[in-house]
């Protein structure tokens, strides 16, 4: 009885596990990267479960101002009848570091249904102040390190405020050998977004970008005395194709800058909530020089152009088999470098072996140190004779970046011992390499014996002339013609930018107020107010055809009641402007204001979808 027992409370702890494993505790740190001397940061520990006893860490380096501040939220969704909860917990600390260096904060700990649980490390840099003798003249610096610049001095934004640099890993380089451009941003003004207008063509190189995060971060990153907010707009690597010096042409972006508009204000409360506008600069990034050297004279035999630096593995299933039985022999080419230019090694069987043609699988990942990964070639045979036999090395060759030097890479020779197998021998194979392309079906190429009976078929009276015939020619013409009329009437539509700005103007505010959601559930307070913001701005700049540069509240006022809008709607309109804009300064708000807001900002959209009409 007892063995049942125990086997019974076994299951029964099993299934507990595999119950509180659905829902994996996570508990984790959160704080920026790079931080200066002197000016507060936050520490948050977040938890998605209910806990207690929080045990932080002793944080020697740095001195803790306020904090913890403890913060709830809790969650439900039904879908499809089916109920799931959500609980979130953060713990916030106001730290702040009193010298340079870099130092880390150790794991933090806390309770969870009386288990405990590890946060994980961080690792923060603490960068020197900014240096008072070469502070920018244009604006006053805010606490986030970058300056509040009015719209009168947006013009006069110089390049100290804000620019871009063009790194390269290395200038002198070999052909065919990786280097990565990196783009990176600096700036003392609040860039609210920096897009690529005019990008090198890389002549001379083949180039293969290195995917970017879709939300970047900006850190800080001290520059001649000053703290700059950093952030990598684009990287490439870049694989030279001749030897000489190339050069990379300058890039240009484009940064959205929000800058203080102190122009026309009226009372405080103008200046309070109207206090910011967006203008457009262009910003160059400094062309650079590369210098290719040749590779070595003295060449491999079996070198194909590929740089880097590799190993290799091969391997064979069998050394002894019976006649008829498959063979596999892998080899795998590991390492780093230009690994598409790997040609697959030519391995001449013995003869009498039944050849396939070889299986190639690239498991290749794009870093920025190069690309990186393994070249797996499978080859089977089939040998169909008895005896011994020598399969004979094959050799790969690259040029070693590590060593300056070719480098050869072979297999080894391997001997093999083939017995009869049991059906006897296939003496009908000849010769070597027969690829499954190469074997055809016999009995087809000449008119051979009919051996059954023949069956004798009406002959079909020919479709041509029929009224079938007639129409099967007809409809697709006429088909053709009104798609003709119809795709000619939407290019001239699309041809009309203002008009397909007006036309996708709510499509476009639909996706960001999307985006606007996901921050809303996940309880991102700051994230959510921007991107309702950005979405009714944009939307009333393609709807009324008005740059968003050149966009405030009166203009859209003044077209909205050209185009008859109720004062009402405007009204409703500018109060969610208001709300957004003053969330900056208010205290948090609760997850129904946030939901409420996003709600009224649709049916705001929507209203004014069904009244102005272009």
């Amino acid at each position: 009885m007892r063995p049942k027992v125990l086997i019974l409370s076994l299951l029964m702890s099993m299934s507990v596990a595999a119950l509180m494993g659905a829902d994996v505790v996570k508990f984790t740190a959160m704080g920026p990267s790079t931080v200066i001397v002197d000016k507060p940061f936050q520490l948050v520990y977040s938890v998605n479960a209910s806990c207690k006893d929080l045990r932080a860490p002793e944080m020697t380096n740095f001195e803790i101002l306020a904090g913890p501040f403890e913060s709830h939220s809790q969650s439900i969704q039904m879908i499809n009848g089916k109920t799931t909860s959500s609980v979130a917990v953060s713990y916030t600390y106001t730290l702040q570091a009193s010298k340079v260096g870099t130092f880390s904060i150790p794991s933090a700990s806390i309770v969870v249904e009386g288990q405990k649980y590890t946060s994980n490390g961080l690792s923060i840099k603490v960068l020197p102040a900014d240096n008072t003798s070469s502070k920018p003249q244009q604006g006053n610096q805010s606490s986030s390190g970058q300056a509040n610049v009015s719209s009168s001095q947006a013009s006069n934004i110089s390049s100290e405020n804000i620019f871009i640099k063009t790194n390269v890993s290395k200038t002198n380089v070999y052909e065919q050998e990786a280097l990565l451009i990196t783009y990176k941003l600096y700036t003392l003004v609040d860039v609210v977004q920096c897009a690529n207008k005019k990008m090198p063509e890389f002549n001379g190189f083949l180039k293969q970008d290195i995917e970017q995060p879709q939300n970047k971060q900006f850190a800080y990153e001290n520059f001649n005395g000053k703290n700059y907010g950093s952030v990598v707009l684009y990287q490439v690597l870049l694989y030279p194709q001749h030897a000489g010096v190339i050069e990379i042409p300058k890039a240009t972006f484009e940064a959205l800058i929000r800058v203080q508009n102190r122009a026309n204000v009226r009372s405080i409360f103008d200046d309070f909530f109207d206090s910011y506008t967006n203008v457009t600069r262009n910003v160059i990034a400094p062309s650079v020089k590369i210098n290719v050297a040749a590779l070595p004279a003295n060449k491999p035999a079996s070198f194909s152009g590929t740089v880097g630096h590799f190993t290799m593995n091969p391997s064979i299933s069998a050394d002894q088999v019976k006649a008829n039985d498959a063979i596999t022999l892998k080899i795998n080419i590991s390492g780093t470098g230009n690994m598409k230019l790997i040609k697959t090694p030519i391995i001449k069987f013995p003869d009498g072996f039944e050849t396939y043609d070889p299986k190639i699988a690239n498991n290749f990942k794009t870093t920025t140190s190069g690309v990186t990964g393994t070249k797996s070639i499978e080859y089977m045979v089939i040998p169909r004779h008895s005896g011994d036999f020598e399969i004979p090395s094959t050799e790969f060759s690259y040029f070693d970046i590590q060593d300056k030097a070719y480098k050869t890479l072979r297999t080894p020779v391997y001997k093999l011992k083939v017995e009869k197998g049991e059906g006897g021998e296939n003496n009908a194979v000849v010769g070597t390499y027969v690829s499954k392309e190469d074997v055809k079906q016999l009995g087809k190429d000449i008119r051979y014996i009919h051996p059954d009976d023949i069956i004798l078929e009406k002959e079909e009276v020919p479709l041509f002339g029929t009224l079938l015939s007639w129409l099967m020619y007809l409809i697709p013409l006429l088909i053709s013609g009104l798609l003709f009329v119809f795709f000619r009437k939407q290019a001239k539509e699309n041809s009309d930018l203002g008009l397909v700005k007006v036309k996708k103007a709510n499509k476009i505010a639909q996706k960001r107020l999307k985006v606007a959601q996901k921050f809303l559930q996940a309880g991102n307070k700051d994230m959510f107010y921007e991107e309702v913001l950005k979405a009714l701005w944009a939307y009333m700049s393609d709807k009324l055809g008005i740059p968003l540069s050149n966009l405030t509240k009166e203009n859209v006022q003044s077209e909205l009641a050209e185009k008859g809008i109720d004062q009402q709607l405007y009204n409703r309109l500018l109060e969610i402007l208001n709300t957004c804009e003053f969330a900056r300064y208010a205290p948090n708000s609760g997850q129904s204001d946030m939901g409420n807001l996003y709600d009224d900002t649709i049916k705001v959209i929507s209203e004014l979808e069904n009244f102005i009409k272009k």
